[in-house]
C-alpha cells in the first residue's frame, strides 16, 4: 500500500479523490492548502505528494517548498492543474525530476497512473 499526502485546496475535490484512491489501494492523507508541507511530509512519511491547488502559482510554490527541503528532494509528485501549458515549461526551466502534470478536468485512474509511473 502507498501513502500518499494530497493537497487540494478544494474540500469536495479532495474528498472524491481521497475515495478514488483508497478505492484503488492508496492510503491517503488530506489536507487543505497549506504552506506547511514539509511538516505534514515529516508527520506523514507518503510515498507522493499530489498537488491539487486552484492556481498553478500554488502548486509551484509548495512544489518548490518540497524540492528545497534536504529530506524531501526526491519525493515524487503529481500536480493536477487546469493550466498544464503553464505547469510544463515551469517544470522544465527548474529541471524538475519525479514530477508529473496531471491536466484538468481529470480522472482518478489518471491520478493513479502517474502516481505508478513515479513509484514504479
Amino acid at each position: 500500500m502507498r501513502r500518499v499526502l494530497l493537497i487540494d485546496d478544494t474540500p469536495e475535490i479532495a474528498e472524491l479523490l481521497t475515495f478514488a484512491l483508497r478505492d484503488l489501494g492508496h492510503e491517503v492523507f488530506a489536507q487543505g492548502y497549506s504552506d506547511a508541507v514539509n511538516e505534514l511530509i515529516a508527520e506523514h512519511h507518503p510515498d507522493a505528494l499530489v498537488l491539487d491547488c486552484s492556481a498553478f502559482e500554488m502548486s509551484e510554490s509548495l512544489f518548490d517548498m518540497v524540492r528545497q527541503h534536504p529530506d524531501h528532494a526526491d519525493l515524487p509528485v503529481v500536480i493536477i492543474t487546469d493550466t498544464p501549458e503553464l505547469a510544463d515549461p515551469s517544470l522544465s526551466k527548474r529541471k524538475a525530476r519525479k514530477v508529473l502534470v496531471v491536466p484538468k478536468p481529470f480522472t482518478a485512474s489518471q491520478v493513479t497512473t502517474a502516481l505508478e509511473q513515479l513509484l514504479g
